[in-house]
């Protein structure tokens, strides 16, 4: 054989008239297969609840709501509280779910399947300022029978409504308790600083930083009636002296009589003179002043030597002017005394006053940073009542259902028709798989033939070509044995095709109702 020989098309319509016995078996057996199998499948109900994510009641700028998580977080979240597995094998007693199957399974696999059965899809919607967000979620349970997937869905359409209001709840109550807590503790630690700055203060009283300007201007002051006290006393020592040359003179005797005519002459002007002295320092002081006593008790001695100059006319001349310059002596020295005790208290007061200005500093640096642990500590209670009362609005929120809350938007129905299987579907896909397996046989059996297949396969095979043909002549038993595989494929045929109009009829729909449907498509 020079070359391989390849196949026309007589030799593949050949085969196909040769293998159609088997081509019609093969096909028929396998598209009743695929039907009985989409037939036999139980249908499954699905029966779906839509719930709606509700924003907030109250604008969001007036109040703030503390549970800001996003809708699929908590979808996801609350799906998980729902689907433990106390909720479940709960569910499934209660309706008896997974009890007429065959075979038994166990309680993992029964809660395996039904969260199989359960289906949690999310509605997505672009919206202004947040991009894809989640406006809502459908919950589907399915189930062999309707009611029971109904029952089933709008069981857990209320889980989910439920579990939502409790989750957001407990969570703004425990906002609320930790900063009740936390204002608490704040509070406690700011009264605390409060009493350590009371105490600092009242310890440190005398050299507080908002004195200083005070004991400033007072230290002046009495640094002027320092220097005002000691002119005085200076002039008090001065006087001392004279008097005491004037005591000296009076008691050696020079002239008494011009002395007692001076005294007669000159106390009346010395009394004006001093009275004078003693209204103008009244207008100056008050009669608590040193300088005002001293002159008032010059004024007194002067009267008293006057009195006794007139009333006693046996006394001396001289004993009446030695009299009033040791008066005018106990005066002066009384006025000394008095002014070296006020210098004394002057210089106490200054040095208390440099004292305190010199220890501010320090008692400043101890009050600064005892007022910024207060001032901090009063930042963070401010702070935390602000978020504290927030959060009680928001747990108000949540109590009164004015938040972002769950709205149940349409309630699960009862399913009409099954959703699974898509019956259609298998049997096109049987047709097609009979379809490219009665193929695939017929090709697999023609590949194993080694058979030579006509007159050309047999001059490419021999290289020579062929002169006569005699056709294949089929006796009567070959003819009897092929009408006899005919009735059979026939009778299997309408066998097989009344077998598939009763399941149809009693497991999908009736025939009746099956071609009234079909008529009015094409109508």
């Amino acid at each position: 054989m020079n070359s391989e020989y390849e196949l026309t098309l007589n030799d593949y319509l050949a085969i196909l008239i040769r293998r159609a016995l088997l081509l019609c078996v093969s096909f028929a057996l396998i598209l009743g297969v695929s039907l009985l199998v989409a037939v036999a499948i139980p249908p499954v109900y699905q029966s779906t609840g839509t719930i709606l994510v509700e924003s907030q009641q109250i604008s969001s700028d007036l109040v703030a709501a503390s549970n800001n998580t996003y809708a699929d977080e908590r979808i996801e979240i609350i799906r998980q509280r729902v689907m433990t597995r106390e909720h479940l094998i709960r569910i499934i007693d209660k309706y008896q779910l997974f009890a007429n199957e065959g075979k038994s399974l166990t309680v993992s696999e029964k809660i395996d399947e039904m969260r199989r059965a359960i289906t949690v899809s999310l509605v997505n919607a672009e919206v202004k300022g947040r991009g894809l967000a989640t406006i809502a979620f459908r919950l589907s349970f399915e189930h062999q029978r309707p009611e029971v997937a109904n029952k089933v869905a709008n069981e857990l359409v209320t889980l989910f409504l439920d579990e939502n209001i409790k989750q957001r709840t407990e969570r703004a109550n425990e906002t609320t308790e930790f900063l009740t807590r936390e204002a608490d503790k704040l509070r406690g630690d700011l009264e605390r600083l409060e009493n350590q700055v009371a105490a600092f203060k009242q310890e440190n009283a005398d050299a507080l930083p908002e004195h200083q300007e005070l004991r400033m201007s007072m230290l002046s002051r009495t640094e002027a009636e320092l220097k005002e006290v000691d002119r005085d006393y200076k002039t008090a020592q001065e006087e001392l002296r004279f008097l005491d040359l004037e005591l000296s003179a009076a008691n050696a005797g020079l002239a008494p009589g011009a002395n007692a005519s001076a005294t007669a002459t000159e106390t009346p002007q010395d009394l004006a003179s001093l009275r004078a002295e003693y209204a103008r320092l009244l207008s100056l002081y008050k009669e608590a002043h040193p300088d005002v006593r001293a002159v008032q008790r010059k004024i007194a001695a002067l009267e008293t030597a006057g009195v006794e100059a007139a009333a006693g006319s046996s006394l001396s001349q001289a004993g009446l002017e030695v009299a009033r310059v040791q008066a005018k002596i106990a005066a002066a020295q009384a006025r000394a005394a008095s002014l070296e005790g006020q210098k004394k208290i002057l210089l106490g007061k200054i040095e208390d006053y440099e004292r305190q200005i010199l220890q501010t500093p320090q008692v400043e640096r101890g009050l600064i940073t005892l007022m910024r642990d207060h001032d901090n500590a009063r930042k963070k209670y401010e702070e935390i009542r602000t978020k504290q009362m927030s959060a009680q609005i928001s747990e108000n929120l949540e109590q009164e259902n004015k938040a972002e809350r769950f709205a149940l938007l349409e309630p699960p129905l009862m399913p009409e028709k099954p959703v699974k299987p898509n019956r259609k579907k298998i049997a096109a896909l049987g047709f097609f798989l009979a379809l490219a397996g009665s193929g695939g046989l017929v090709v697999l059996l023609e590949t194993l033939n080694q058979r030579v297949r006509g007159v050309d396969a047999l001059a490419s095979v021999l290289g020579r070509r062929v002169l006569v043909a005699i056709p294949y002549i089929a006796t009567q038993a070959e003819l009897a044995r092929r009408r006899k595989w005919i009735k059979l494929v026939i009778f299997s045929g309408a066998v097989t095709v009344t077998t598939l109009l009763v399941a149809v009829h009693l497991l999908y729909m009736p025939l009746d109702l099956l071609v009234f449907k079909a008529l009015a498509r094409f109508e």
